[in-house]
């Protein structure tokens, strides 16, 4: 831990409380006292302090502490002063110090209990401490993914604010564990986005934003496997059960088609986003269950945009990650003069004015049911929410734990 200096080491302070002499021979006085609370005690522990106060500061505040831990003589002004004095001392230097507590309750202890308790002083000192904020959301979101939510609102909130003050131009001396600002607003991001998974209008954008930002998340094949399950939970659910209540079973007609082109910019979406989950998994051990699922939803949606061929599926599973990543689709208010252009991830064939002329999907994990085809009579794709994706790879590691010391 980086020194605190300078904490009450005003020397006329010191010149009131404490003689040369008195320092002198507090080397001696200590090692011949059985009794740290005795005339000749109490003056070698203070003599320890006084040694200490400009050097290491850590053996200041323990001397200082088990000065205090005395009985003292009220009647004795001096004493008074001196045990004031030190008083002042240790609340400072704590105070001083939870900062440095709570990275290390954090990322290396993982004591998020203590770490919350310790962060929440640091904050009622100082709400803008940035580094303490970003800890805290990264301590929240990591007891989230360990199944323990006692601190997720608060997490998110911290979140919130740390992306705000670093938008603002905020910044912080050290970043360790992270790598930098980028990397530390893809955490940031990306834990909006796992704890508010169960809202996907706020959770995908938060995931989305998080795959722009260099460093460890936009690597990660769990974030596009979030995208790709917070697509189909989301929008894909909400349009395709409004395409059941209000087309299903009726005469073809351009709102109908209007609507299915909209739903199939959002398959288009999900098809980008489970061949980028594939493909960063690639051979990785500790992806292989998550690639599984992944790899079933991406082969049946794209073969429902492909008239139920998998052809080129590999290639676009090898090219994926030289594009950028799309953004979240404009909704279309009109048809396109010809079939929509190719999707985002480089596949995508139709027919009609946005139509996928194919049987769509009914698997394990894929959330459809039913048929759409050109013909007049039309049934939508039939949403069936599910959570994101993310078995055995929701939780994208802890950063690597450099060091986090001032």
């Amino acid at each position: 831990m980086k020194k605190i200096t300078n904490l009450l080491a005003l020397a006329a302070t010191v010149a009131l409380l404490a003689s040369t002499a008195l320092a002198n021979g507090s080397s001696r006085a200590m090692e011949g006292s059985q009794d740290p609370c005795s005339a000749e005690g109490k003056t070698a522990v203070y003599g320890e302090f006084y040694k200490e106060i400009k050097g290491d500061q850590a053996k200041a505040y323990e001397a200082a502490k088990k000065y205090v831990a005395c009985p003292s003589d009220t009647s004795d002004d001096a004493e008074v002063k001196r045990v004031q004095y030190l008083k002042d001392f240790i609340a400072k230097y704590e105070k001083a110090r939870r900062k440095d507590q709570v990275i290390d309750l954090v990322y290396t202890k993982s004591d998020f209990p203590k770490a919350f308790e310790t962060g929440r002083l640091v904050l009622t000192d100082d709400p803008e401490n940035l580094r303490t904020l970003i800890a805290l959301s990264y301590a929240g979101y990591s007891a989230a993914v360990a199944k323990n939510s006692a601190f997720s609102s608060e997490a998110l909130g911290y979140a919130r604010k740390a992306i705000q003050l670093l938008d603002s131009g905020k910044t912080i001396d050290n970043w360790a564990p992270f790598t930098g600002r980028d990397e530390a607003l893809g955490y940031l991001h990306y834990t909006i986005g796992v704890l508010t998974a169960q809202n996907p209008s706020e959770a995908l954008p938060a995931f989305i934003k998080a795959a722009q930002y260099e460093g460890k998340i936009k690597k990660l094949p769990s974030t596009y496997a979030y995208i790709a399950g917070t697509y189909e939970a989301g929008p894909y659910a909400k349009q395709s059960a409004d395409y059941k209540k209000s087309y299903e079973g009726k005469d073809e007609s351009p709102e109908s088609k209007l609507a299915l082109a909209n739903i199939n910019q959002v398959i288009d979406r999900m098809i980008d986003a489970y061949a980028r989950a594939v493909a960063l998994a690639g051979t990785d051990a500790q992806y292989q269950a998550g690639k599984k699922e992944w790899m079933e939803g991406l082969t049946t949606w794209y073969k429902y945009r492909h008239n139920q061929s998998d052809a080129g599926l590999n290639e676009v599973i090898a090219s994926v990650l030289s594009k950028p990543l799309p953004p979240e689709p404009t909704p279309l208010t009109s048809l396109p003069a010809s079939s929509p252009a190719t999707p985002a991830s480089g596949t995508g064939t139709t027919s009609g004015a946005g139509q996928t002329s194919a049987t769509p999907p009914t698997t394990t994990g894929a959330p459809a049911t039913g048929s759409t085809t050109t013909t007049p009579k039309t049934t939508s794709p039939t949403a069936k929410p599910t959570p994101p994706k993310t078995n055995t790879a929701s939780n994208p590691g802890r950063p690597i734990k450099k060091n986090h010391r001032n």
